[in-house]
């Protein structure tokens, strides 16, 4: 027994260290990258750690050998995807072919068992809040089919075995679900600390700036406008709109950048999400109607927040605004809310079906002077995120090329 119990640490400490040098490489990310070298890096590493387990196996039960490889199938699949697991279960099949013994094929089993069972749950593990139920839920039908089939096969196993092999599955798998989601906690922290750094960098530039440059900025536009009205130089008449919309667009931008560096002051007060959405959606309809797309608000009963009105109408009129102008031809922009009781949050879901955006061009979204547009500055959509995080909120982004964006705003609700 005190045998059984080493090699089953030595096992636990293998997976352990090997779910934290995954996060070096890679670090965890709540929505994992779909770039191939992450995929097969995390399988690699996934792989290492189930044979090294498989070099460990419990030897008390003859031909027989027992460890927690499944485990990092599990884990690879669930949290690293389908191409990640299958390296990882691929490596198991052959090293296990390559130890033979009688119980060969019924090794080979448990681990496919332990693939499938990923591959089955993982959508509802990692979208469901409550990751002990689930990780529990998992567990429990595992080893269910997992005793049913080494029963068949393997005869000699007791009672005190299993209490004793299933209990540390049991706490291992756990214990590696739970690190895992506070190393993606800590990593998304860390993203968004280099992110205030990066945006306070750019505030700290735009207050040194922004107001030295408007005040000559309003002496030139009002020169201009006199002289093109008061003369008769053709040339100054067809030029001068250009340059007052040019000199509008640069106090636009100073604008932004004053934003960045230093928004106005908040003015706290009770909103119903529905009418802000609405007044936006109705402030933006001739645009849309301009552009040849039309703007879709699902309501959906009536939810109350604590914001800055002018705040919240500038965040989500920027969100609608980019849906519309990622738009080619004709398209739609969709508006739907979604209350999550658990958490007492408001989800408010903008898509739209324009061009889209590369993975590449999604992570650079927010990012001090990066834009898709051919005359943007970028600082809209920084503006934005910075805006709904100081009410407490969280803002996703999710795109594909060709099929659109979807921006997901999370505001808590009013308890």
């Amino acid at each position: 027994m005190i045998t059984l119990i080493k090699t089953l640490l030595v096992n636990i400490t293998i997976l352990f260290s090997f779910t934290y040098n995954a996060n070096v490489l890679f670090p965890f990310k709540e929505k994992q990258d779909s770039i191939f070298k992450h995929k097969i890096t995390y399988g690699l590493v996934g792989s290492f750690g189930a044979l090294l387990c498989m070099l460990y196996p419990i030897e008390t039960l003859g031909a027989t050998h027992f460890d927690l490889r499944m485990i990092a199938i599990l884990i690879s699949t669930i949290y690293a995807g389908l191409l990640s697991g299958s390296i990882v279960l691929g490596c198991v099949i052959i090293v296990r072919y390559l130890i033979g013994g009688p119980y060969v094929g019924v090794g080979i089993a448990v681990s496919v068992l332990a693939l499938l069972m990923g591959m089955i749950f993982r959508k509802m593990l990692l979208k469901t809040q409550y990751k002990f139920l689930g990780s529990t839920l998992i567990f429990l039908i595992h080893s269910i089919l997992y005793i049913t089939i080494i029963n068949v096969y393997i005869p000699i196993l007791h009672l005190p075995f299993y209490i004793i092999y299933f209990s540390v599955f049991y706490f291992t798998f756990l214990s590696l679900v739970f690190i895992i989601e506070h190393l993606i906690r800590t990593n998304k922290q860390i993203e968004e600390m280099v992110y205030l750094d990066k945006l306070n960098m750019v505030g700290q530039m735009a207050a040194s700036i922004a107001h030295e440059i408007r005040n000559p900025l309003a002496t030139v536009r009002g020169f201009i406008q006199h002289l093109s009205e008061d003369s008769q130089d053709k040339r100054l008449k067809r030029y001068s709109p250009l340059i007052l919309n040019e000199l509008d667009r640069t106090n636009k931008i100073i604008t932004d950048y004053l934003s960045v560096a230093k928004p106005s002051g908040f003015q706290l007060s009770k909103l119903n999400i529905e009418e802000v959405i609405g007044d936006c959606v109705d402030l933006l309809r001739p645009f849309a109607a301009y552009s040849n797309t039309s703007i879709v608000f699902h309501r959906n009963g009536s939810h109350h927040i604590i914001g800055d009105e002018d705040h919240l109408k500038q965040a989500i009129m920027n969100v609608i605004k980019n849906g519309i102008e990622s738009i080619e031809n004709q398209g739609e922009i969709s508006i739907t809310l979604k209350e999550d009781p658990f958490s007492r949050s408001i989800y408010i879901r903008i898509s739209d079906n324009g061009k889209g955006m590369t993975p590449d061009e999604l992570k650079k979204i927010g990012l001090p002077f990066y834009t898709t547009k051919t005359k943007g500055t970028g600082l809209g959509s920084m503006v934005t995120n910075k805006l709904i995080r100081e009410m407490g909120g969280m803002i996703e982004y999710e795109s594909e090329v060709k099929k659109g964006t979807v921006v997901r705003i999370k505001l808590p609700l009013l308890p």
